[in-house]
This record gives structure tokens, C-alpha cells and sequence, in this order.
């Protein structure tokens, strides 16, 4: 079932195991069951199936774009993690994540390519925190920020070929990889046809 969120220009879909995914009133909530996760272990068989958690996707339009969203986690088990989340192909697939990692809520990233690597990049205070995830011409960023306002540079990558680049995917997901569930909510989502000018100015 397609969800339309009137700050998308595109609908979304759910992928990965079935979660209760709600928009109201600018908020999107959606729940991890028991140990679910998306990642494959960089030690491990790439050819190996992963771990899955749940997203909901819809296709980024043409051309730069940024993605930005509140994120607020209910933290229960180490891992724990609300996530703006990048799909260009089946082990091609990018995280930004407010996580708890392993005892303190922490700006995460996670880039797949075959394997997953594991950033974790700074420590922030509570429960909520601002995301976004960008693209300008061939590369993806992601920023954090405590307001909305200030963004800190995380990250800066390339992901697939530039045809699946072009036809990524975007959107949300929840993860438990340790706990028993995880409940995650989204609010102040708002999506930029633009790409960023500088990526470290704080813009």
C-alpha cells in the first residue's frame, strides 16, 4: 500500500519484514521487531542473506535533492536506531542513523557495498535528532544537526553505477538489531530539490 506524505513529491511503499507504519498530523511513526537490523556484517559472506528491518521507500525524483527529518528514537537496547535510509540496489543500500551505540544515543553511518562498513561519528543528548541525507550530482552526503538550522558534515560517498544512482531510492527505516523492538517517529520532514553548494559550511 502506497503512502502519501504531502511534504514527498513521491509516495512510499514498505519494504522488509511488515511493521505499522502511520502518518498524522506531520508525524511518521513506525516500529523494528525483535533483532531486526539491516546490515551485512563486513567479516562475513557477502552472498549471505542479511539481516532486514523495516523501510519505507519511494523513488528520489531526478536530479540533486536533500532529504531532511526530526528523528526521534525509543531507546530501549543497544543498536536501537531511527534511520533516513538509501536504496540503489539490492547490495547497494546506505544508512544515516540516530542509534544507540552501544550505551549513548549516537550519529551512525552505514555505506553497503556487498558488505557494510560502521562509522560512528559523534555523541548527541537525548532521544531526538535531525537528519538528512543528500544528493548532488554523482554523490550522496549525509548531515546531522541538533536544530535544524547548523548541520554537521558526517559524510560523503559514491553508491553504484551512475544509472542506479540516478534511479535511487529513499526514505525511512527501524531497526532493533539487539532488543526485542524499537519504536521510531519522524516529524519536520521536508524534502529540497536542491543539492548543497558546500558540504561543510553548515548549511
Amino acid at each position: 500500500m502506497t503512502l502519501s506524505l504531502p511534504e514527498l513529491p513521491f509516495g512510499l511503499e514498505p519494504f522488509g519484514p511488515a511493521t505499522g507504519w502511520n502518518y498524522e498530523d506531520g508525524v511518521l511513526t513506525g516500529s523494528a521487531g525483535a533483532r531486526q537490523d539491516r546490515f551485512v556484517p563486513p567479516g562475513g559472506d557477502a552472498l549471505d542473506t542479511e539481516s532486514d528491518a523495516p523501510r519505507l521507500l519511494g523513488p528520489a525524483p531526478a536530479g540533486d535533492f536533500q532529504l531532511i527529518a526530526r528523528v526521534r528514537v525509543g531507546f530501549a537496547a543497544a543498536f536501537d536506531a531511527g534511520v533516513l535510509y538509501l536504496h540503489v540496489g539490492d547490495r547497494e543500500w546506505a544508512k544515516i542513523c540516530l542509534e544507540l551505540s552501544p550505551d549513548r544515543p549516537t550519529i551512525c553511518t552505514v555505506v553497503t557495498r556487498g558488505h557494510s562498513d560502521d562509522v560512528n561519528s559523534f555523541v548527541v543528548d537525548g532521544d531526538t535528532y535531525w537528519l538528512r541525507l543528500s544528493r548532488t550530482g554523482n554523490a550522496f552526503a549525509c548531515h546531522a544537526s541538533p536544530d535544524g538550522e547548523k548541520w554537521t558534515f558526517v559524510r560523503v560517498f559514491a553508491l553504484g553505477d551512475a544509472d542506479r544512482a540516478a534511479g535511487a531510492s529513499i526514505g525511512f527505516l527501524a531497526q532493533s538489531p539487539t532488543g526485542e523492538g524499537c519504536e521510531v517517529s519522524f516529524d519536520r520532514i521536508e524534502f529540497r530539490p536542491t543539492g548543497l553548494a558546500d558540504l561543510r559550511d553548515g548549511s
